[in-house]
């Protein structure tokens, strides 16, 4: 138990900050009805899941060890994450009027989440470090608690952020929501050229 709490307190400070998962799903939750948003929140659990599995168990490894897959991660990553950042800036205020039609697509959704959680060699290369790390230094059995835990606080964290995102939405202006979607849009820009500049110092 003691594991399992270990695992949950880590997993929830290593992806409170804010980083491109949290945009996302704080940008979904204003744009989207509560329960389409939650939908979503699910599907970016489940990638940061998936990637916290995987580079627990030493699959971020790969990344170190072939450098073209390193390359063509960063290439296809870093151009989704430039397309998710322009349709922010590009987007329209969310309408704040539940009976509003909105625009959604659960395949790109779907995409944009994989996209943010996958095609990111320094989530891969940080997540193989700090979990690669306490998986080293825990007994078989201990460990699986702990990423249990992990996997716990993934689950926690999201859908939490959803509802009260959701919750606190109608006492936001379209004028705020809409600068918000601008500011994540700069945010997820500025990242993705990150990715693009390191992609072009690997091949050059």
């Amino acid at each position: 138990m003691a594991h399992y709490l270990q695992g949950l307190l880590f997993g929830l400070a290593y992806i409170a900050p804010i980083g491109l998962q949290n945009l996302f799903v704080i940008n979904t939750a204003l744009a989207q009805p509560r329960r389409r948003a939650l939908r979503v929140a699910m599907i970016v659990t489940f990638f940061d899941i998936s990637l916290a599995l995987a580079t627990f168990y030493g699959v971020g490894k790969l990344l170190t060890w072939l450098p073209w897959l390193k390359m063509v991660v960063l290439g296809i990553g870093s151009l989704i994450v430039l397309y998710i950042g322009i349709s922010l800036l590009r987007a329209q205020a969310p309408q704040l009027k539940k009976s509003a039609p909105t625009q959604f697509s659960y395949w790109r959704a779907t995409l944009a989440a994989f996209a943010i959680a996958w095609l990111n060699p320094q989530a891969l290369l940080d997540g193989t470090l700090l979990l690669g790390a306490f998986r080293a230094s825990l007994a078989p059995l201990a460990a699986n608690f702990f990423i249990v835990g992990v996997m716990t606080a993934s689950a926690v964290w999201f859908t939490g952020l959803t509802l009260l995102i959701a919750w606190l939405r109608d006492r936001f202006t379209t004028k705020f929501l809409l600068l918000l979607n601008r500011i994540c849009g700069v945010v997820i820009i500025l990242y993705a050229l990150k990715l693009i500049s390191e992609f072009c110092q690997s091949v050059w």
